[in-house]
């Protein structure tokens, strides 16, 4: 047996670890996109299933046998995170070992994989059925298929194949049983009587564009349960935890926090802010003239480096060009929660060693690695100041210096005076005060800090231009106290009303209050 690779966390809670089991045709690498942010938690275990990665194969790969592998490898307490397969076996194994399990999170996991008359929602058997005759006839060309049908309803169907097929190991003939045999056990499997009577905490999480397991399943599946919580991921397929990384991550994360830790309601809602600006990756670069402005003079202030230097909110890309002159000799990684940005920014080749798509409030590097964090306008979208900027505190090694420019309280001023004219709902997204700011930065242990604000007002011809180009830069309103639904044209008459009330001989004034920060982590 080979032993579970073992992540430590970076807090020392000493809370259960978290254990994360793999889908049928891929190995523990399949995982990695949760690694880093649930270490913030955690200690976090991956495992290869039996016959799959480097594990060896049982002599029968059959519930009973898998059920005395994991717990033979597996932790005496532990919280479970399985995909697909691993989904399966980690709710079987809860109902199996229940002082064993604190909490299950399941994604992509159906309460029954094959549709049946009872339970309609779930793959037709015949495509079941053909596909497992596929497998043992052609297992190369099925399992390229079966990549196409993971990628299916993510928001990149060409990267997400390609990132899969990479993944994917072709099996050795002394494994291909043990992939038969989990083609069987899924086709069989029936989850409704094991997570009706599951007493313990359990998150399962869909995909709106999954090809494998129907998000119309949600329903029935929360029905199972009502104590069960079932989450609903938009722009992602079977691969949720890839298509949308950051966001399942922190849908994890706050599942697993104490009671009351992390009950306050977020204010912002990360999907939406990661959905916005993936959507608005192709039109970003030519709205944002103030992302320009300000990002240029924010390098003005930035000290070369030679070790690693992280671009954080990198967006499209634009300023990894003047990063790598600047820092000619230095890692130049590139780091966004929009994982739309990331693939915009690559297939314009801008000069990063690696694009990754995490949150900057769970950082994916270990403490003391990173020499310098530059940030331009993208702080505003993270909502736990202190959180932020413990992360780069901890990420960064001593001495390391934080060079970022956000916006503060007093941003779009004239907009929101225009909307408060009409009603009563959050339509601006809310900026914090520089003193909220220079406490979280002083909270966390930086040091030297030099905090300079600016205003910078722009002019619209109109208010159509306006809001135009905010939605053209992912910037428009991502609160949950958004109004829902479409603007009425009533409403939007009033606002254009109040908002003229407002122009100069310049046209209609957007006023941004700009403010950089420099800061240093202690030596």
């Amino acid at each position: 047996m080979i032993a579970p690779q073992i992540y430590p966390a970076y807090s020392t809670a000493g809370a259960s670890p978290i254990v994360l089991l793999h889908g049928w045709g891929f190995s523990a690498a399949s995982m990695a996109p949760l690694i880093e942010p649930l270490r913030q938690v955690r200690d976090v275990w991956c495992v290869d299933l039996p016959g799959f990665g480097d594990q060896p194969s049982l002599e029968s790969f059959d519930v009973d046998s898998l059920m005395g592998f994991l717990a033979e490898c597996l932790p005496v307490k532990a919280c479970l995170v399985g995909w697909s397969l691993g989904g399966v076996l980690a709710l079987t194994y809860a109902e199996r070992f229940p002082a064993r399990v604190d909490a299950v999170v399941s994604l992509a996991v159906n309460g029954k994989f094959v549709a049946s008359a009872d339970w309609p929602e779930a793959m037709e058997r015949k495509v079941n059925r053909l596909f497992s005759h596929g497998f043992a006839a052609e297992p190369t060309a099925t399992l390229k298929r079966f990549c196409g049908l993971v990628a299916q309803g993510s928001w990149d169907e060409r990267a997400r194949l390609r990132s899969l097929r990479a993944l994917m190991q072709l099996p050795e003939s002394g494994q291909l049983p043990s992939w038969r045999a989990g083609l069987e056990l899924l086709s069989k499997s029936d989850l409704r009587l094991v997570l009706h009577n599951l007493n313990l905490p359990c998150l399962h999480i869909l995909a709106e564009g999954d090809g494998l397991v129907p998000a119309s399943a949600q329903q029935d599946l929360g029905g199972l349960n009502r104590l069960h919580r079932v989450e609903c991921v938009a722009d992602a397929g079977h691969a949720v935890h890839w298509d949308q990384s950051a966001y399942v991550a922190q849908l994890i994360t706050a599942f697993l926090l104490p009671a009351g830790a992390g009950s306050q309601p977020s204010q912002l809602d990360k999907r939406w802010v990661a959905k916005s600006f993936s959507r608005a990756a192709a039109s970003y670069d030519s709205a944002a003239r103030l992302q320009r402005q300000v990002g240029e003079r924010l390098l003005t202030r930035l000290r070369s480096s030679a070790g690693p230097v992280i671009d954080l909110g990198s967006g499209t890309g634009h300023f990894l060009t003047e990063l790598r002159q600047l820092n000619p000799g230095a890692e130049l990684l590139a780091l966004d929660i929009a994982e739309g940005m990331l693939s915009h920014s690559r297939r314009c080749q801008r000069p990063a060693d690696a694009w990754l798509c995490a949150d900057a409030e769970a950082l994916p590097f270990a403490a003391g690695s990173i020499d310098t964090f530059f940030s331009s306008l993208a702080i505003q979208w993270c909502e736990d100041l202190l959180q932020l900027f413990s992360e780069l505190l901890r990420s960064l090694h001593p001495g390391g210096q934080l060079c970022l420019s956000t916006l503060t309280e007093g941003t779009l001023l004239e907009l929101t005076r225009a909307w408060q004219a009409v009603d009563g709902y959050v339509h601006v997204n809310h900026f914090v005060t520089v003193d909220v700011l220079r406490e979280a930065l002083l909270g966390a242990g930086f040091v030297d800090i030099n905090i300079q604000q600016e205003p910078v007002v722009l002019h619209c011809a109109s208010l159509r231009e306006l809001s135009t180009e905010l939605k053209s830069l992912g910037a428009h309103n991502v609160n949950t106290g958004r109004p829902k639904g479409l603007t009425g044209r009533m409403r939007l008459a009033k606002l254009e009303a109040a908002y003229e009330r407002e122009r100069t001989v310049s046209g209609l004034p957007v006023t941004y209050q700009v403010c950089y920060i420099q800061a240093y982590k202690p030596q």
